[in-house]
């Protein structure tokens, strides 16, 4: 068992770590640096505090610095950056700022997190042009909205950043054309889920700009315009949200080797290949529940689960930090959009699989009672197996049906028992055949 667990970056892998460590050995000595001020947070939260739909930044704040220090006894040191781990001494070199020190530790768990990815575009740092990735950020440009009252908004990227954002610039009755270089938005849910997404922002008022390449911004000091490949378009203000980059240069440097997706290589307790070396959230990779392969898909719940499972491991219990599927819900103004597991035929191919896939229409509730909307439901699986490879779900109510899929996904179900699985019905809530129990069973004749 540990005397010294520290922990590098205060959000969630961090956080939910040094708790469950110090929840389970009172006597343990947790360690926590942050090289900010805000720890804890609902990073997933900041569009809506942009929009309005939140109305303090501290609403998005689980349990305060001070909470953690008095109520959790977690020594928290805000405003301090580890720049330097050396794995032979067992020790962290610390920035405040005004000196430098070291650290010890016995156990240390890296959770750098990650970066907004930051493209060579000219103009980046023109006042007006923001990613949206911290708190910081996320209150930078509700300020900016409020005392500038930008009349047209550029936004480039068409993923979960740009589609929220999309919506909350939208609230504030700025005129908003999103900008992407791919084909459709939310890419990754597939043409069905894109499709209904991209008329829906339509309605709403979103000009939308489908394979257009932004090269930069113009302006003096602050922005105007957004640069095309042809021409030059007015935009008052410009949120860059194209994905973002896993943390990883602190652990390189230490000897901690990445994976196949340039995240830290973790095993299934969230071990490095550095003794005493730990890594997860934003920073580490994890294991794809359907394809057995690593993969980062950067999400609240697989960061938050994987350092509570590695704060009981380092106080004596090994715990795994669990598959992924890589399941993401995405609210686009009356619509939500869902996905789990594989849900590209290519993707799947390439890991070999025979995939097969149908894409249905069904209601949400039974056809008779009032204000059902319509769902489509795309499921795919494996033909020679027959076993559920994921799906994606679309529609202004029910999307979060995903999570049935997703359990399909960790229990390793084929079709056939996905179909013949006891759902609830109730007029209100669901036709008698639930557009999953719908998908599946139209899925299951196309594999006979």
């Amino acid at each position: 068992m540990t005397e010294t667990f520290v922990v590098i970056g205060g959000d969630a892998a961090g956080m939910s770590a040094a708790s469950k460590a110090k929840r389970e050995n009172p006597e343990l000595d947790v360690v926590v640096f942050e090289k900010g001020e805000w720890v804890s947070y609902a990073a997933c939260g900041m569009p809506y505090y942009v929009k309005g739909a939140v109305d303090e930044l501290d609403d998005l704040v689980t349990v305060t610095p001070e909470e953690f220090r008095t109520e959790r006894d977690v020594d928290l040191r805000t405003g301090e950056e580890v720049v330097d781990v050396d794995p032979n001494a067992a020790v962290v070199t610390v920035d405040t700022g005004d000196e430098t020190y070291e650290q010890s530790y016995d156990d240390l768990l890296i959770g750098t997190g990650a970066s907004a990815i930051e493209p060579p575009f000219d103009g980046l740092d023109l006042d007006g042009v923001f990613t949206i990735h911290d708190m910081d950020e996320a209150d930078a440009i509700e300020n900016y909205v409020a005392h500038h009252d930008p009349e047209t908004a550029a936004i480039v990227g068409g993923g979960y950043v740009g589609v929220e954002m999309a919506e909350a610039l939208s609230a504030h009755g700025v005129d908003v054309h999103l900008y992407e270089m791919l084909p459709h938005v939310l890419q990754p849910f597939g043409e069905a889920v894109a499709s209904v997404v991209e008329e829906h922002l339509r309605e709403q008022g979103i000009e939308l700009h489908l394979e257009t390449a932004v090269s930069g911004f113009r302006g003096a000091d602050r922005v105007d315009g957004v640069d095309l490949e042809d021409e030059t378009v007015a935009a008052d203000i410009a949120i860059v949200g194209v994905g973002v980059s896993p943390n990883v240069d602190l652990a390189a440097e230490a000897g901690v080797d990445r994976g196949p997706t340039g995240a830290i290589a973790t095993d299934e307790y969230g071990r490095t290949n550095v003794e005493n070396v730990y890594a997860a959230g934003d920073c580490a990779e994890a294991r794809h529940v359907v394809t057995g392969e690593p993969d980062h898909v950067p999400l609240a719940l697989t960061a938050n689960r994987a350092g509570r499972a590695i704060g009981q491991t380092v106080t004596g219990e090994p715990t795994p930090v669990g598959d992924i599927a890589g399941t993401a819900i995405v609210k686009a103004f009356d619509l939500g959009a869902a996905r789990t597991g594989i849900v590209d035929e290519e993707r799947a191919r390439e890991a070999g699989f025979d995939p097969v896939s149908v894409t249905i229409s069904a209601s949400s509730r039974a056809h008779y009672y009032p204000d059902g909307a319509e769902l489509t439901v795309t499921l795919i699986a494996d033909r020679e197996s027959e076993t559920v490879l994921g799906g994606t779900i679309v529609g202004r109510e029910g999307a979060k049906r995903i999570d049935t899929l997703a359990t399909a996904l960790h229990a390793g179900l084929t079709v056939s028992e996905l179909q013949n699985a006891d759902l609830a019905y109730a007029p209100p809530f669901s036709p008698v055949w639930d557009p999953i129990l719908t998908a599946a069973k139209v899925l299951g004749g196309n594999l006979e």
